[in-house]
C-alpha cells in the first residue's frame, strides 16, 4: 500500500505543476502573419486569439474573399503554433511521456 500512497502523492504533484503551467501558458503568446504581414494574429497558450491587426492596404470592398482567406490563414496558423507551444511545455512537464488527455 505504501507504493499506492507514493503514486497518489506524485499524481497530486503533477496536477499542481500542470495547473501552474496552465496559468503560465495563458500569459504566453505566439504571433503569426499572412499576406506578407498584412494580417497579424496573436494567440495565447489557452488557444485564444488575443489580437488581430489588418493593414488598411489589404481592405478592398471589391475583394472581401481575399481578406477572409488571409484572416483564416493567420488565425489557423496562430492556433496551430499555440497548440505546439502547449504540447512542448507539457512534454517538458511529463518528461516526454504521452499521457492521454494532457496534450
Amino acid at each position: 500500500m505504501k507504493g499506492m500512497g507514493n503514486m497518489m502523492k506524485q499524481a497530486q504533484q503533477l496536477q499542481a505543476k500542470m495547473m501552474k503551467m496552465q496559468e503560465e501558458l495563458a500569459g504566453k503568446t505566439v504571433e503569426t502573419t499572412a499576406g506578407g504581414g498584412m494580417v497579424r494574429v496573436v494567440a495565447n497558450g489557452k488557444q485564444q486569439i488575443v489580437s488581430l491587426e489588418i493593414e488598411k492596404e489589404v481592405i478592398d470592398p471589391e475583394d472581401a474573399d481575399m481578406l477572409q482567406d488571409l484572416v483564416l490563414a493567420a488565425v489557423n496558423d496562430a492556433l496551430t503554433k499555440s497548440q505546439e507551444m502547449v504540447s512542448s511545455e507539457m512534454g517538458k512537464l511529463t518528461g516526454g511521456m504521452n499521457i492521454p488527455g494532457l496534450t
